[in-house]
């Protein structure tokens, strides 16, 4: 199945035939004026917005963060000597970001040089703590280290109506998305599989459980699924040799021994077949050029009884024209990311991140799964039951 696009608004032409928009002397109505300006003011706040995450980036590709937690309240020159860099231009930093609302002072009184600046706790955790539940730094990192740099591509991308493949992205935007997961992952994994797939939760703590996890990246997901259920067999698989690799690596760093194991291949090619309880699918389908591909491969793969589990965006069941704040993110990374590797191979079916149950329920219903949806009560993802019909 191909994502459809959606139908086209008439358009309605102006000039003959057609009533011709009316040019006022003052410049229009008064409403129209309100709009501009609302949306004018919408931009700035916008602009500033985005201005101000790319000073956050920076602030953590410099170690400017790093360096404030570990001193306290700190002076501009204590700073710059902690992270090695330039004492002007960390000054001026410090105050930028003490003016965002993201960085305290002791005191403005003082001249510049002797200014105490302090990145408070809570600010730390958020920026610089991947174990904590409110880690945002992902966030900074996904967009200004990853999308930002190949704007000019993305829009030959569009002219061309050629897509664009992951790698163009970069490692900041694989692993800023990665690590935007991981807390997912780390905090909830656990608990939605044992609340939602309580039967298959209990099978996978029985000695020769096997666990699948397709797509999986630097190999996040397959490690914790492992710690989940220490007596599963877990293979990840990806098409991608470098994520692969450093799946690899993060695996070495565990004492998770060899029940865990890593393929560099597509779902499609892996030949383990009927055995495995467990497929998962964590936020990738939607990016794949070919999902129905992908899922028959999954049933393929699935022992008797067993299920696979997606997690997906959690958007809504149809287009609105006022989205929650959540889909228009969703939205706008469909736009400048997932949709254009989607479109990167062809043939393809096009899905984005905005993909709605009912394309899910579909793609299921090709690779011959049943599917059922499930509302976790999270923010950004929900989970999706498959079964083989």
């Amino acid at each position: 199945m191909s994502a459809q696009p959606p139908p086209r608004r008439p358009h309605t032409p102006t000039g003959r035939g057609a009533a011709a928009p009316r040019h006022r002397p003052d410049g229009g109505s008064g409403e129209s004026r309100a709009t501009a300006r609302g949306l004018s003011v919408r931009f700035f706040g916008a602009g500033l917005a985005t201005a101000e995450l790319m000073t956050c980036y920076l602030g953590l590709e410099i170690g400017a963060y790093r360096a404030l937690a570990d001193l306290g309240p700190a002076t501009p020159a204590e700073v710059a000597h902690r992270a090695d860099l330039d004492e002007r231009m960390t000054l001026e930093w410090l105050e930028q970001q003490t003016g965002a609302g993201i960085l305290r002072i002791e005191d403005p009184e003082p001249p510049p040089e002797r200014r105490r600046f302090e990145l408070p706790p809570e600010h730390a955790e958020a920026l610089l703590d991947p174990d904590s539940p409110h880690w945002i730094a992902p966030l900074a990192v996904m967009p200004i280290g990853g999308i930002a740099a190949v704007l000019p591509r993305l829009v030959a991308a569009y002219k061309n109506r050629t897509g664009l493949e992951q790698s163009a992205y970069g490692e900041a935007m694989r692993t800023g998305q990665e690590n935007l997961n991981l807390g997912v992952f780390n905090h909830h994994l656990g608990d939605w599989i044992a609340r939602h797939l309580p039967d298959i939760e209990a099978r996978l703590h029985l000695p020769g459980a096997a666990i699948a996890d397709v797509a999986c990246g630097s190999g996040r997901s397959t490690i914790e699924l492992a710690r989940l259920f220490p007596l599963a067999e877990v293979h990840g698989i990806d098409p991608d040799s470098d994520r692969i690799a450093a799946a690899r690596q993060h695996l070495a760093e565990t004492d998770l021994g060899e029940r865990v194991s890593f393929s560099d291949r597509d779902a499609a090619e892996y030949d383990d077949e009927g055995r495995h309880l467990l497929v998962c699918v964590f936020d990738a389908l939607h990016d794949m050029p070919r999902p129905v591909e992908v899922l028959r491969a999954c049933r393929r793969m699935l022992a008797p009884g067993g299920a696979v589990l997606l997690m997906e965006p959690s958007v809504g069941e149809r287009f609105s024209a006022e989205p929650a704040d959540s889909e228009r993110f969703h939205y706008a990374v469909s736009v400048l990311h997932c949709l254009p590797i989607g479109m990167s191979e062809t043939p393809t079916a096009a899905t984005g991140t905005v993909m709605r149950p009912a394309t899910v329920r579909e793609y299921a219903r090709e690779a011959g799964l049943d599917t059922e949806v499930i509302d976790v009560g999270h923010l950004f993802h929900r989970l999706y039951r498959l079964r083989a019909v």
